[in-house]
């Protein structure tokens, strides 16, 4: 039986670091298709699974990281796409979604063989996570328009390489299939 995961990258963000200003613009564009997604999944009983950075805080919780960054400047690019009640929450140190992190072992848990992977950043994590996902043999999906950048041309560029080289669909959020 085939089972998708929604994975929502780095959206619980603070945007306090030097590419913020880039990324900020790119994020309020993908954000209807974040949250487009995580509504169908929800409604649809697919598991959405937050992998976030921690920001180094290494005794913090979901919940910790969560409420500080809405008590932010940037609260409103997060509020829309915060996790509900239903939602896992796996923390990452390095820019993939599998590097030292149970991920893997929860995917295996919930029977998944096929991630749809939105959030931020498509030429770092979203990419990284991409390849990760492929080596471990999961089908990989990523909708373009609920994904962020910081540089369009190297976005641009990830996108066809998770397309042409690890055979990721790439369409958009309203296309994406979830059951």
């Amino acid at each position: 039986m085939s089972r998708t995961a929604l994975i929502v990258i780095d959206m619980i963000n603070s945007y306090d670091h030097p590419d913020a200003e880039a990324l900020v613009p790119s994020v309020r564009s993908a954000l209807p298709g974040v949250r487009t997604l995580l509504d169908r999944a929800r409604e649809e009983g697919v598991p959405d699974i937050y992998v976030n950075d921690n920001f180094g805080r290494w005794r913090s919780h979901h919940d910790e990281i969560l409420r500080n960054v809405l008590s932010g400047p940037h609260a409103d690019l997060v509020e829309p796409v915060r996790p509900g009640p239903e939602s896992m929450f796996v923390v990452k140190a390095r820019h993939s979604i599998f590097y030292q992190t149970p991920l893997e072992y929860l995917l295996q848990q919930e029977g998944v063989d096929r991630v749809v992977l939105c959030g931020q950043v498509t030429e770092q994590c979203v990419l990284y996570s991409a390849l990760d996902a492929h080596i471990r043999r999961l089908r990989v999906c990523v909708p373009e328009d609920a994904v962020a950048h910081i540089h369009p041309d190297l976005a641009e560029a990830a996108l066809r390489m998770m397309e042409r080289n690890m055979g990721a669909e790439i369409c958009t959020a309203g296309q994406v299939r979830l059951r």
